[in-house]
């Protein structure tokens, strides 16, 4: 497998009226994902999902329970490894100073490895042309494209997307999840997304992960959940009767 989540829990401190109380955000969270699958987290909002997302590359830790990466827990391993091998794209385009290719080359760059920016353009279906143009040029889809690139180019094992295209017009954000459902098939890269718009889920998942209040409440295969849940919360969520409280 790619990545596996053993009995994964995370509390945090959270401000109710006057008070910090600790939350228990994920609880006992267990899944497999195996090599070149698309992963798809989905559940109403304040479930969890961009917190769970954030453990597989340390950006948060668990408060218990274990991540594996291809068999070895991500606990013991180097951080810059782990975040070099399990890459991340956020909700915004995250730009660095410079241009496109200063930007694609630079992770890279600071492993002293040589790169080829012009490679990774092409892979996300952006021309040469603006190899040498600021990134803040770029419209936002092209940035978020230049962002995935960027993440390429580290070669990751393992591609998370935290609502990649929410910020995205809806012409870029069907090219983005065009580009990565591509990227999934020909780099049979594994792929853990989080997402709020289920046609996004339906166009590139092989797998679903329903999370309720910070639970995993029904996970298997994409096609089979989109056609008959197997629980009556998953019902109830594809039919937009699930409020952010799970009920």
């Amino acid at each position: 497998m790619a990545v596996e989540l053993k009995q994964v829990s995370k509390t945090k401190p959270v401000l109710l009226g006057d008070t910090v109380t600790p939350i228990e955000v994920i609880k006992d969270v267990s899944i497999t994902v195996e090599r070149g699958q698309v992963l798809a987290l989905i559940g109403p909002s304040g479930a969890g999902k961009s917190t769970l997302l954030r453990m597989l590359n340390r950006l948060e830790d668990p408060s218990s329970g274990s991540i594996l990466l291809e068999g070895s827990d991500i606990a013991q391993m180097d951080v810059r490894e782990l975040r070099r091998r399990v890459g991340m794209v956020s909700q915004t385009p995250a730009l660095l100073p410079g241009t496109v290719g200063d930007n694609i080359a630079y992770g890279p760059n600071l492993r002293g490895e040589h790169c080829h920016p012009q490679r990774y353009l092409e892979l996300v279906n952006l021309e040469q042309d603006l190899l040498h143009r600021p990134a803040s040029a770029l419209s936002i889809g092209q940035q978020q494209r230049m962002c995935i690139a960027r993440t390429l180019a580290n070669r990751p094992d393992v591609l998370l997307l935290d609502e990649p295209t929410s910020a995205l017009d809806q012409t870029s954000a069907n090219t983005v999840m065009n580009l990565i459902g591509r990227l999934n098939r020909e780099l049979s890269l594994t792929v853990i997304l989080v997402t709020h718009l289920m046609e996004h889920a339906q166009l590139i998942a092989t797998q679903v992960g329903l999370l309720v209040k910070g639970q995993l409440v029904e996970t298997g295969p994409a096609n089979q959940f989109f056609q008959e849940p197997e629980t009556e919360i998953g019902r109830k969520f594809l039919r937009g009767e699930l409020d952010n409280h799970g009920v």
